[in-house]
């Protein structure tokens, strides 16, 4: 019987380790590490090369092209408005998206569902419709009850307050998350410390939930920035409005649309980069 199972043995020996088999062979082994090369170029942004072909050539056609050049003159006129638009919104959407995600999380019943019913009306309504309504029916109801004259709002006011609004729901989420990242035992041991619970999270867990959601907060800026093109319904002067005079007055549909599409493209390139800098600034100064 052993002599059989030797015999067997020696027929059908037992399979090697694929990686020794491969490497008696000269096959290349499963360990081999990837070529220095390849793996720059793998990792190469091709995507951002392609952008900044797409925006070399824009700025070809703007040099060369007297009708582009025109179309890029009358248009860049509205960057400064639609700058404008976006900074002083979401510095209000900030301040309405904190006071509601510190509600989301709260024990207060009233003040936990008051921001709840808030964020899903307004997520549950599209920003067009937020900003017609915002525009002529809330900002018209809000000056006659403070007394004033509602046609001396200017539109660009109530586009502000329309996108402020309508972002305040989004960051509203964005800062529950964050406050719901940090673990629980933080603010246990704040309150162990003697601290309230407003000092607790005023100095221990609100520095930390902001760090975190640091680079949704800055999509959010950059998606604010492209959503501001909506407010040219109300006929306020952003890059979208003029370009839409533009092609409307001189029927250069081409010329002023590509303009402000690489209008928009440009600025979304730099502020993409800034923020990329600042997760990375932010990851090496977690190490």
């Amino acid at each position: 019987m052993i002599l059989h199972s030797v015999s067997q043995s020696k027929e059908f020996p037992l399979a090697l380790d694929p990686i020794a088999e491969s490497a008696k062979r000269g096959a290349p082994s499963l360990g081999r590490q990837q070529d220095p090369l390849t793996g720059r170029l793998s990792g190469f942004p091709w995507w951002l090369v392609a952008i900044i072909l797409i925006l070399i050539w824009g700025a070809y056609f703007v040099l060369t092209t007297t009708d582009y050049r025109e179309a890029f003159d009358f248009i860049i006129r509205g960057v400064q408005v639609t700058v404008e638009t976006t900074i002083y919104a979401y510095v209000i959407a900030l301040v309405i998206g904190l006071v509601m995600g510190l509600g989301r999380v709260s024990r207060n019943l009233i003040f936990r569902n008051s921001a709840r019913f808030y964020v899903e009306v307004v997520r549950g309504i599209p920003i067009l419709v937020l900003i017609f309504y915002v525009a002529f029916v809330a900002s018209v109801d809000a000056a006659r009850a403070v007394g004033l004259d509602p046609r001396g709002i200017p539109m660009q006011a109530r586009a502000v307050a329309a996108l402020a609004i309508t972002y305040g729901a989004f960051l509203a989420e964005i800062f529950r998350a964050g406050i719901q990242s940090i673990g629980r035992g933080q603010m246990e041991a704040a309150r162990s410390l003697g601290m309230s619970y407003g000092q607790a999270m005023r100095y221990i867990i609100l520095p930390q939930a902001v760090r975190n959601v640091l680079p949704a907060l800055g999509n959010d800026f950059i998606s604010m920035l492209k959503d501001s093109s909506l407010i040219s319904v109300l006929a306020v002067r952003d890059i979208t409005q003029v370009a839409r005079l533009h092609a409307g007055s001189t029927f250069r549909f081409r010329e002023a649309y590509t303009v402000l599409a690489l209008l928009y493209l440009s600025m979304t390139l730099v502020l993409s980069s800034l923020l990329q800098w600042v997760e990375r600034r932010l990851h090496v100064s977690q190490k």
